[in-house]
């Protein structure tokens, strides 16, 4: 009887356990299920990184200033991912190259949306990119926050998803103007050549610019807009030679500024004032094209409402990890770094104040007056994207520095005026 009492026991007992073994692993699942389910505020406890998406311009038109903002925004990731990310998660960059067109900016933000399902989208550089590029975050309900794209049509497509960090366009080439209008009228320039990409980032400051200089009196000797894909600058350059203005106001990249000064120096003409919305601001990358620093000495320059001195939310610790990173000196750190790393800070705050990375409540954010801080100084967007708090300053290359000369309540050095002789 005892046998067999056992036998008939053996097979529950092993029934028993495997069903015991079962449980345990089912609850185990369960448990690893639990933990990677992403949270109603957009995080994810599985702390997976966050995709984020740009197009830059590696090739092409705007490859100098496209590949200062990698540097900027690879700063910035460098940054967040030392001190913990955002949110707790890592950040990741998913950067495809645009070659500086519109058509392959579009197809870019198309893919780095729908196809790499990447979480955010920062903004490429350029008014014209960006123009092109929002409409394609605006379809998707994404927010874009950019750094380069001030220029008025951007704000005008009535969208509601892009904010820009830096200053609005078309109010950059002011300071200039007030400051060639402040001169006492012995010294003020009589005249001034205009030149400028068809560009909405370049031709609303120039064309500000000589709407304010005319009304003060300053005559217009010449006046030229040209295609944004243009690489002769030749027949441009011997325009504004001719016209023999006093002052050179262009609106420009890297590459027309170059051939403008290296045009002007060959044939011995010396305006008194030579400024460019664009290229001076690439330190090292401009002073060598034009063939060494002296050849740089008065260009003026607008800034948005950066330099590598100024005391502002982490451009000290900015400037110190660039140099580690990259190398060369502070005066050679172009401006675009700082638009770029300044784009990151705003997402970061945003994020940050409503504990999630959702889109709609991204876009709510930005628009709610709220202010935020960055290398740039503080942000704060109108119903349009714009940040109504930048400042714009007007800097130039003396000395072999880039240095703030205008207000004079920012400047640091006095403006060199007449600009010195080539050398």
């Amino acid at each position: 009887m005892q046998i067999r009492t056992a036998l008939w026991q053996q097979p529950i007992l092993k029934i028993v356990g495997v069903l015991i073994a079962a449980l345990l692993v089912l609850s185990a699942c369960g448990g690893s299920t639990s933990t990677s389910t992403p949270s109603a505020s957009g995080t994810s406890q599985s702390k997976t990184p966050i995709k984020i998406g740009i197009s830059l311009s590696l090739s092409g038109d705007f490859s100098a200033d496209g590949k200062a903002f990698e540097q900027g925004y690879k700063l910035w990731a460098d940054t967040v991912n030392k001190n913990g990310g955002v949110l707790g998660r890592q950040v990741q960059l998913d950067i495809l190259s645009d070659a500086s067109s519109t058509t392959q900016v579009v197809t870019n933000y198309q893919k780095l949306i729908t196809v790499d399902h990447c979480d955010i989208v920062f903004g490429p550089f350029s008014s014209l990119l960006t123009k092109a590029s929002s409409v394609v975050a605006n379809r998707y309900n994404y927010a874009m926050i950019e750094g380069a794209g001030g220029g008025p049509s951007v704000f005008t497509q009535g969208l509601h998803n892009l904010f820009d960090v830096s200053a609005p366009v078309a109010n950059l080439l002011v300071s200039f103007s007030q400051y060639i209008l402040s001169l006492p009228a012995g010294q003020r320039p009589a005249t001034a050549a205009y030149a400028t990409q068809n560009d909405p980032f370049t031709q609303p400051q120039v064309d500000t610019a000589r709407k304010l200089l005319e009304q003060g009196g300053v005559k217009t000797a010449s006046y030229q807009v040209y295609p944004s894909e243009t690489t002769d600058y030749t027949p441009i350059a011997q325009k504004m030679i001719a016209s023999g203005a006093q002052v050179i106001v262009t609106g420009t990249l890297l590459p027309d500024i170059v051939a403008y000064i290296q045009a002007f120096k060959q044939q011995h003409y010396n305006p008194h004032a030579i400024i460019a919305t664009a290229g001076p601001d690439q330190g090292s990358q401009f002073t060598n094209a034009i063939g060494g620093i002296k050849n740089a000495e008065g260009v003026y320059v607008p800034n948005g409402g950066w330099y590598p001195s100024i005391n502002t939310f982490q451009n000290a610790q900015m400037v110190k990890d660039f140099l580690a990173k990259y190398g060369g000196t502070a005066d050679g750190i172009s401006s675009d770094v700082a638009e770029a790393f300044a784009v990151g800070q705003v997402f970061q705050q945003a994020a940050t104040k409503i504990n999630s990375i959702d889109n709609a409540k991204l876009i709510a954010e930005l628009h709610s007056g709220s202010t935020y801080q960055s290398v740039q100084g503080p942000v704060k967007f109108n119903a349009q994207g714009e940040n109504i708090l930048a400042t714009g300053y007007l800097f130039q290359w003396q000395k072999g520095s880039l240095v703030s000369v205008y207000p004079a309540s920012q400047a640091t050095n006095k403006p060199e005026f007449p600009k010195p002789s080539w050398p």
